[in-house]
């Protein structure tokens, strides 16, 4: 029998493993109480014990007796992290591409994009609000939000970026110019294709850090909140499960993007391995 059987697992195997069950109940077991204490029935309270069971305050969040611009700010979110995302594509890709060769700055402006992470995102908020009031531009979701939410998203985007590249083998590129491919054509049908997976957890990184991003948001969103503005106001006036409704709502948001996102590298990995071994068996046919 193996030494590493069951029964000979020594004490402190089981120690570790309580302690790692009891550290993983105390990270999300509160977020699992507001998940169940989202069902209440319609005189529920915000507290156990549970009175019925129904989707009564997730249809408060859109009736008419909703307790505030939920519809509105879920909205303004959800098209404010897609316009981030893509920006952190398109930016992080042309970052990367630029640091695989060394250039006068270089070393500067990689250090200034990753003081944006070290910085508290309070004072970025503040910073840029007090800019665009210097510049006598009014604050909104779609101007002021976005910038100081892209000093969030870029430094996790282009460290990624750099995490990506490291592994790239630029044979292959020497392989496609020497068939007589142009930059464009290079870039488009080999570069792109092996970056995707990167790229995807670029635009992942964006899309969630910038919908549920707090502090950079607080003082640049002008006069319309967005999603985690709107709940840190319901907190302040709701007393009801409804707002555990809206958390509840959000956390699926943030899944159905991590499946999508999980899900497309597993497809795009699950098409290369399909298409290496069609490729090894079409050479093994070969005489």
């Amino acid at each position: 029998m193996s030494q590493f059987s069951y029964e000979k697992r020594p004490w402190t195997f089981y120690a570790l493993g309580a302690f790692f069950a009891l550290f993983v109940l105390f990270l999300y077991g509160p977020m699992i109480a507001i998940y169940i204490l989202s069902f209440q029935g319609p005189y529920g309270g915000l507290t156990f014990p549970m009175n019925d069971v129904s989707l009564h305050w997730f249809a408060a969040l859109f009736g008419q007796d909703r307790t505030g611009d939920f519809a509105g700010a879920l909205m303004r979110s959800i098209i404010l992290a897609l316009i981030v995302f893509v920006l952190t594509v398109v930016f992080s890709l042309m970052a990367g591409l630029a640091f695989r060769q060394r250039f006068k700055g270089s070393t500067f402006i990689f250090y200034m994009a990753v003081a944006s992470l070290i910085m508290p995102g309070l004072f970025l908020s503040l910073g840029t609000g007090l800019l665009f009031r210097v510049l006598n531009i009014p604050t909104n979701w779609y101007s002021s939000a976005l910038g100081a939410q892209l000093t969030w998203t870029l430094p996790f985007g282009l460290l990624i970026m750099f995490a990506v590249f490291s592994r790239f083998n630029r044979d292959l590129e020497e392989a496609g110019r020497d068939l007589g491919g142009s930059r464009q054509q290079i870039l488009w049908h080999i570069l792109l294709p092996i970056l995707l997976p990167g790229l995807i957890a670029v635009a992942l990184f964006g899309f969630t850090l910038s919908y549920d991003e707090f502090p950079r948001t607080l003082l640049t969103v002008g006069p319309s909140n967005t999603l985690p503005l709107e709940i840190w106001a319901m907190t302040t006036t709701v007393t009801s499960p409804a707002l555990y409704a809206l958390g509840t709502l959000t956390t699926v948001i943030s899944f159905i993007a991590i499946i999508i996102s999980l899900g497309s590298i597993a497809i795009i990995q699950r098409r290369r391995a399909g298409h290496r071994r069609g490729q090894r068996k079409s050479a093994n046919r070969k005489p």
